[in-house]
Order: C-alpha cells, then structure tokens, then sequence
C-alpha cells in the first residue's frame, strides 16, 4: 500500500524538510503499541532526525481508547499555538494517566494560553483536521496503531524494525 495523501504542508513534519527520507506514523495517543513506540521513534530522531524528515498523522482508535480523540484534538489545538510536538511528547509520555482533566493540565504546563486554547478545541476544523488524517489512513490501508510509511510505502514492521532499516539506511 502507498501513503494517500502525500505528506504536504497540513502535516506535523520534524527532522530535516525534504529528506531523502520521509517517514509517516499513523499513532493513537492512547494505544499501548504506540506509547511502546515512542521512546524508539525519539531515539530515532535524536540520532537520525538531521537526515530524515518524520511526520506524524492521528489515527485514534476512538472504539477502543476513550481520549484517543480528544488528545488528538488537543494536539492539534496545540499547534495552533506552535506547540504541537510538545503536547505530542508530553501526552506520550504521561500515556498511562491519560484523561482529559490531564489533557488541560498538559496545555497549562506547556504554557498554552488558556482562553484560545480553551476557544480552539472547540473548532470544528481541528476535528475535521483529526478525521482527515484518520481517513487519510484507511485509504492508506492502516489497519492498526503504530503504521509507519517509509518515503511513501507502507512499512510491515515495528518501531524497532524502522530503527534498525533507518540506521543500515543512514550510514
């Protein structure tokens, strides 16, 4: 399977824009194979992030996890205050105690400002921002959370496998 859309400028991108290497993961804020993933996706970026470019769409698994969504909003709310990697990292990494009373207090630790913030996950745009990346995903044949696209091409592994390819890719 291909990546549908191509990665453009609606995407949260990190690394070095217009790499040789494009890397997309379509993650749930709240799935447990995710959060295995994160720290193996920084470790990734840490050692790679100059070479590759990393790109991350939602694909919340509202069915199964309660604050998939609203975490994936919250991020994008986020965003609109420049700070959508922040709340990314932070949500990860607080994944286990994951609620939306936590969701607030991460936007007030990350400095948001409280009233915009408070006006912008209300917006339906974010919404719409969440389920286009979510049906971007299910054109793409996402089927599960961590997905991970390599310069295009879906990538039948996990997060370690992905390390390991980058860093035989990489030398």
């Amino acid at each position: 399977m291909s990546l549908q859309p191509e990665v453009s400028k609606t995407d949260h991108i990190q690394g070095k824009k217009d790499a040789k290497i494009v890397i997309v993961e379509y993650g749930d804020y709240q799935c447990p194979y995710c959060g295995a993933a994160y720290p193996v996706l920084k470790e990734m970026m840490k050692k790679y992030g100059k070479r590759i470019e990393f790109v991350f769409r939602n694909f919340p698994l509202s069915e199964m996890h309660q604050y998939a969504r609203p975490a994936a909003i919250v991020a994008e709310a986020a965003a609109l205050q420049g700070k959508f990697w922040e709340m990314h990292d932070s949500i990860y990494e607080n994944q286990r105690v994951l609620s939306e009373p936590l969701l607030l207090e991460l936007a007030d630790k990350l400095g948001l400002d409280p009233y915009q913030f408070n006006a912008d996950i209300k917006k339906p745009e974010l919404a719409a921002k969440v389920d286009s990346d979510f049906e971007s995903g299910v054109m793409s044949g996402v089927n599960g959370t961590p997905s991970f696209f390599v310069n295009g091409r879906k990538f039948n592994a996990g997060a370690d496998d992905l390390l390991l390819l980058i860093s035989e890719i990489v030398k």
